[in-house]
């Protein structure tokens, strides 16, 4: 058994994974710190709830990201022999499967709280001598829970696109939308404050509705990368351009007639394998070796390609 050889990422994309990796540290301490103070001030807004059930849930993303990133530093074996990789995909279905679960009990959790006609009521809290109402609290913890995450979300797209990181991607765009569920939750609380109990529990559906969504999306692609779809890019889940370049490439060799490709993607780094007719069987080691060097260095992502010489392709009607 031969395993590959140890790569990760080129030179050039090494401080980018480390600065990810210091980003998603810091995420971690800014989301502790955002559920202690939303615990302090939630009450018994269903508006709150929502939100501190969500930045438990951000933390998830985080916690993957980080925990990949060293199991995918552990170089192959002969028990793995293609390396650890797939703990990038695997930390892309954790974090998809626990925003699709938590948003789906949270939207049932609010509309029952609908359904039953359960009227919430925010309080005072006395704060050195002066009673303040415990939404104008709940507001401010929402305004922290928000803008900050706003801008790590920020900070994280480049860095996900460039280091083909579906995960970060996904943490990525849960912060960056995290101001539309401080800004559902704070429309909520003022609705209770206007004597309107049902707004508070509204406003929990709809940020509930979003966080399915955004589940169902990233935990549907999720699978289709363990199940090795073709590998898709990491902002829009397109198939992946570099496919048909290599396709491209092949057939544009003099020594080629025909050729077929197919790609895998195990976390950010591509296998692939191509299936050639060859026009004649002169010096076909060294145009193979060529060849092969040649397309893994089209791109960093693509790790080790392996052709293969056919007498024949199949046909349409024989695939």
């Amino acid at each position: 058994m031969k395993p590959i050889e140890k790569f990760e990422f080129p030179a050039e994309l090494v401080p980018l994974f480390q600065k990810a990796k210091r980003l998603e540290w810091l995420t971690l301490v800014y989301l502790a710190i955002t559920i202690v103070v939303m615990v302090a001030t939630m009450g018994n807004s269903q508006a709150m709830k929502t939100a501190w059930f969500e930045d438990m849930l951000s933390m998830t993303p985080s916690i993957a990201f980080l925990i990949s990133a060293r199991i995918i530093a552990k170089p192959a074996n002969k028990e793995f022999p293609y390396g650890y990789h797939k703990a990038v995909s695997i930390a892309y279905l954790c974090s998809s499967l626990a925003l699709f679960t938590v948003g789906s009990f949270l939207v049932i959790d609010s509309s029952l709280t609908l359904i039953e006609g359960d009227r919430p009521t925010i309080g005072t809290v006395v704060i050195f001598g002066h009673q303040i109402w415990l939404g104008y609290l709940m507001m401010i913890a929402l305004v922290w829970g928000s803008v900050p995450a706003v801008f790590l979300g920020k900070a994280k797209l480049p860095l996900a696109k460039k280091l083909h990181s579906k995960n970060l991607y996904t943490d990525a765009e849960m912060q960056k939308a995290d101001w539309m569920t401080g800004f559902a939750a704070i429309l909520g609380i003022t609705g209770i404050g206007m004597g309107w109990w049902w707004a508070d529990a509204a406003a929990a559906a709809i940020i509930s509705l979003d966080i399915i969504h955004d589940g169902y999306k990233n935990l549907k692609q999720s699978l289709f990368d363990l199940i090795d779809q073709v590998p898709k890019t990491v902002d829009n889940q397109k198939t992946d351009p570099i496919i048909n370049h290599i396709e491209d490439f092949l057939k544009q060799k003099p020594w080629v007639k025909e050729a077929e490709i197919r790609l895998r993607e195990d976390g950010h780094i591509y296998f692939g394998e191509a299936f050639v007719v060859p026009v004649s069987p002169d010096n076909l080691t060294a145009y193979v070796e060529a060849t092969s060097k040649e397309i893994e260095n089209m791109h960093w992502h693509l790790h080790e390609f392996i052709i293969t010489l056919v007498s024949n392709l199949p046909q349409p009607e024989e695939k």
